[in-house]
């Protein structure tokens, strides 16, 4: 700044200084101040009064700093390295540099040296201006990042989507697009007209089937678009499925996406499938079948003859029970594989569940038709399965209900058609058998004795009476065989109606170990060593702790082992199972006697005695029955007690009624003899008298 009594030259010089638009200082190689002008001192914000000439740039930097200029370091800090700065720019060039001040202002700094003068430094306040680059900086990133998110956004949706101008150009269209439509470069650069795309999906086959010639197809899309209508269309072409969708825009132009729906138009109908098929078989399942033979019922109602079979497969449990349920899966799809070839093309063959399948035939002329196919299932399921290295034979019971004769609705022909199963499994099963009227009954009858049997126990119907054996060598009792008696509302029910139902419902397994208890209790207060015998179920030997169970019932009653004699049938052994086998074992080790019981009425008998070293072998009743009019009888039995001598089992013969029938067996060599011509079964009370008289055994036939 000019001082007073300066040349107009230097009053000139001051007043170009005060109006230059940035501050301007010139400090001298010293570091001394030797000028400055009013914006140096505004940017500043120095007083007049404070700055002078000459004034060391020591103290400028201080009082700089107590300004709060710098803030971003210590006065110290900034004199070093402003002082190096200058130092460093002794070549004439021009140099610059950024301050920090106090409110966030920044000064850009530019110094030159002149020689004989010093460092002239212009200041300049930048900081709008920074400002101002940096928005447009930062505009500039954010709309890269959005182009960036949108071409992200765009070619990984899982949709193809592109976008015309009003004039038909291509805009934008995405990856998916073109990998849906197989489109080349060619044809997704922007400005690509819209026919040209569609002219090559029609040529490639891309188009609906609806459309013969290219004009159609490119006249469909031009009505679709003048429309200007949101549309939805689902073209379907060789084996793929596309959803397309048509938005339209203000200015004319238009967004379309297009959805490969192939897979979840598959998934779909799979998943519907599943729900009205079975998923181990593929064949209908119940809800499908029932809806197969409501659809059927009007035509019933018109006249139309159909048949309904309920189809079980017998000893299918056996199986799982016994190789386990993978194996029985795979059973289970090989049978109905075999049901399927045993049908029409117009049948329906479904699995309800388990081991229950249904076929309904439609349509039929005779009774004979549904025989016919039955005859073919029963047929087919009885020839072995082998399955894993296992030869697995198993069969099929068929029930047979004929409509309109046994009924014209849905739910009465399943339920007839279940009745009529129900009764070829009583006979034996593999078998079929047609709907009879008397059946109904007969079910009802079922029912009752199952919900009545399952309170006997607790309401004290159930007793047990004792039949005797009796000894040909010892000429008295030796054993008493425990029989299971029920009395139901005063009407005394058949074990042969009973016991059945409670084996196919379990209710065996509390019953038997009941009547376990109870003979075990009686057969310990008897005055003599005579044994008991008790039989027991199949289904018994499935619970796992059996031979605890009957171990616990001994030693509660105080009856030794030896006086209990456990009857079984070969059926317990149809399967070989290892864990039955080994309870057998484990029960005469300690023991106990084993006979097998109605000996000689299986297939397959002896194969049984080799699997396991019986005590007795109980000739079944059957046998006598026929002795007097049947000459291979005689002959049986003779083999049988020879076979149990040979092997060291004892031998009884069941059902002897008759002096002759006692002759026949004596003269064979039977150990054992039951039945009425000694005594009917007795309770308890009676068998405690009858043992008490024995004094001197003596064979009578006791009336």
């Amino acid at each position: 700044m000019a001082q007073p009594g300066h040349s107009d030259s230097a009053l000139l010089l001051d007043a170009a200084l005060e109006n230059i638009p940035y501050g301007f200082c010139v400090w001298s190689s010293e570091f001394r101040l030797v000028m400055w002008n009013r914006h140096y001192l505004e940017i500043y914000s120095f007083s007049p009064d404070r700055i002078v000439k000459d004034m060391p740039l020591e103290e400028v930097v201080k009082l700089s700093a107590e300004l709060g200029n710098h803030p971003d370091q210590t006065p110290q800090q900034f004199l070093v390295g402003y002082k190096k700065e200058l130092r460093n720019n002794r070549g004439g060039m021009r140099a610059k540099s950024r301050e920090l001040l106090s409110g966030g202002r920044t000064i850009e700094t530019a110094h030159v040296y002149s020689p004989g003068l010093g460092w002239v430094v212009t200041h300049e306040d930048v900081t709008e201006e920074i400002a101002s680059s940096e928005i447009v900086q930062k505009r500039k990133r954010e709309l890269e990042r959005q182009n960036i998110r949108l071409d992200a956004a765009v070619n990984n949706i899982s949709q193809g989507l592109c976008m015309f101008d009003p004039k038909g150009r291509l805009v934008i269209c995405n990856a998916p697009y073109a990998r849906i439509y197989n489109l080349g470069e060619d044809l997704v650069k922007p400005g690509t007209l819209l026919e040209d795309i569609l002219g090559h999906l029609f040529d490639t086959g891309m188009h609906s089937s609806n459309y013969e010639s290219r004009d159609d197809y490119i006249r469909w899309r031009h009505d679709v678009i003048a429309r200007g209508q949101y549309d939805k269309t689902i073209v379907e072409f060789g084996k793929r499925t596309i959803m397309m969708q048509h938005h339209p825009m203000k200015d004319g132009g238009f967004v379309s996406t297009h959805e490969d729906i192939t897979e979840q138009r598959q998934q779909e109908a799979r998943i519907q499938h599943l729900a009205r098929h079975d998923a181990l078989t593929e064949l209908p399942n119940r809800a499908q079948f029932l809806e197969e033979m409501q659809g059927t019922e009007a035509g019933i109602e018109r006249g139309e003859k159909a048949a309904v079979l309920c189809i079980d497969l017998d000893h299918f449990k056996n199986v799982n029970d016994t190789l386990g349920h993978s194996l029985g899966d795979k059973l289970l799809k090989q049978a109905s594989a075999r049901l399927w070839g045993t049908t029409r093309e117009t049948d329906v063959l479904a699995r309800l569940g388990g081991d229950e399948f249904s076929l309904l035939l439609r349509p039929i002329d005779k009774p004979s038709d549904a025989a016919t196919i039955a005859e073919r299932i029963v047929k087919a399921m009885s020839t072995p399965f082998s399955i894993d290295g296992h030869q697995i034979v198993i069969g099929a019971s068929v029930g047979i209900a004929l409509a309109p004769a046994d009924g014209e609705t849905t739910d009465i022909l399943m339920k007839n058609a279940d009745l009529a199963l129900y009764r070829a499994k009583a006979e034996g099963r593999s078998t079929y058998h047609f709907f009879e009227q008397d059946m109904d009954a007969a079910i009802q009858k079922r029912r009752t004795i199952e919900s009545g049997l399952r309170a006997a126990l607790a309401l004290n119907e159930l007793r047990v009476v004792f039949q005797p054996l009796v000894g040909l060598k010892e000429n008295r009792v030796t054993c008493l065989e425990a029989l299971l008696r029920w009395t139901h509302q005063g009407e005394a029910i058949s074990p042969a109606e009973f016991i059945p139902v409670a084996e196919e419902t379990g209710l065996i397994v509390p019953i038997g170990e009941w009547v376990l208890r109870e003979a075990c209790s009686a057969a310990v207060m008897w005055p003599t060593e005579a044994r008991v015998a008790v039989n027991l179920s199949p289904v018994q030997f499935k619970n796992k702790r059996l031979f605890e169970t009957i171990l616990s019932i001994l030693s509660e009653t105080g009856l030794p082992p030896t006086r209990l004699e456990l009857e079984i049938t070969e059926s317990l052994l149809l399967n070989d199972n290892e864990h039955t086998l080994q309870t057998l074992h484990r029960l005469r080790a300690i023991g106990i006697r084993i006979s097998m019981d109605d000996f000689g009425t299986g297939y397959s008998s002896l194969s049984y005695l080799r699997a396991f070293p019986f005590d007795k072998i109980k000739i079944d009743r059957s046998f006598m029955r026929d002795l007097e009019t049947r000459g291979d009888s005689l002959a049986i039995i003779k083999a049988v007690i020879g076979l149990g001598h040979s092997l060291g089992m004892s031998t009884t013969a069941e059902g002897v009624e008759t002096e002759e029938q006692l002759r026949a067996v004596r003269e064979q060599g039977c150990n054992e003899v039951q039945g009425f011509l000694f005594s009917p079964p007795l309770e308890a009370g009676q068998v405690f008298s009858l043992l008490a008289k024995e004094s001197k055994p003596k064979l009578r036939a006791v009336s």
